[in-house]
């Protein structure tokens, strides 16, 4: 179930929200340190992350679940959001450069569908970022910010669903080591607790940022079900020659340029 609309826009005002946008944007920032020229899709709530690349890209469009419901965004420009079904994008194929998905997989009833989605509106070898509550940390417990409402993801789980979804994971990173709190203390000595973190127990942020790349070739599933695998067909196979057995070379009585002597009787 997605939260409502209104209150992901009051927490990404509060004190707590805007410095949540600015540790989580550090990292978004580090793997995309420029968007120049390109169109970004963000789907779900991602306006606050889509900020930081308004006046650089040449298009940022924010798609919000019907679930979720849509409000006025940037604020103070012409409107670039958009009401949208998650799983039926109102998009033509391979139109975005980008997307950064957040508060969407965390709270889809199908995240596949969702990421293929993304996948088809996305160019071909467009990047990917997925924002997603961490199952080993403690962001996911706690009802302080949204990443404590959705489906948490582990880190195996998040890389294998895009797999799935015929994205490459290119990069991994964690975000939010300070705890989930609403105290002045913490919230002044954010940054301390994020190097800290970093350093000491990287493998329990709050959330998972992870980075893919759209893959183009298709897998093919084997009759057991269980795996995946590329399967290549030959394009052209001589006349008279059966699949699977290599072409016969000239001289060859099967080569089709080898007239055979008729049988004397």
């Amino acid at each position: 179930m997605y939260l409502d609309v209104a209150d992901l826009r009051t927490f990404y005002d509060l004190p707590l929200g805007r410095l949540l946008r600015s540790l989580v944007g550090t990292r978004i920032r580090a793997l995309w340190p420029s968007a120049k020229g390109e169109a970004l899709l963000g789907l779900g709530y991602a306006g606050p992350f889509l900020r930081p690349y308004m006046d650089e890209a040449a298009r940022c469009v924010a798609a919000m679940p019907a679930q979720q419901g849509c409000v006025h965004w940037p604020r103070e420009r012409a409107n670039g959001a958009v009401l949208v079904e998650v799983n039926q994008l109102p998009f033509s194929d391979a139109v975005f450069d980008r997307a950064i998905i957040v508060h969407a997989l965390d709270f889809s009833g199908d995240p596949a569908a969702t990421l293929r989605e993304a996948w088809r509106v996305l160019v071909p070898g467009g990047k990917l970022i997925v924002i997603v509550p961490n199952r080993s940390g403690l962001w996911s417990q706690s009802e302080t910010s949204p990443f404590g409402y959705g489906r948490p993801y582990s880190k195996g789980q998040i890389q294998s669903l895009l797999k799935t979804c015929q994205f490459d994971v290119i990069a991994k990173e964690e975000a939010l080591y300070l705890p989930p709190s609403r105290s002045k203390f913490i919230l002044r000595s954010a940054r301390t607790w994020e190097a800290l973190g970093r350093a000491l127990w990287p493998a329990f942020g709050g959330i998972l940022v992870i980075e893919a790349e759209k893959r183009l070739h298709r897998g093919v599933q084997t009759e057991n079900g269980k795996s995946m695998l590329r399967i290549l067909r030959p394009v052209f196979v001589p006349e008279g020659v059966t699949t699977g057995m290599k072409p016969a070379g000239p001289g060859s009585a099967r080569h089709p340029h080898v007239r055979r002597k008729p049988r004397s009787r």
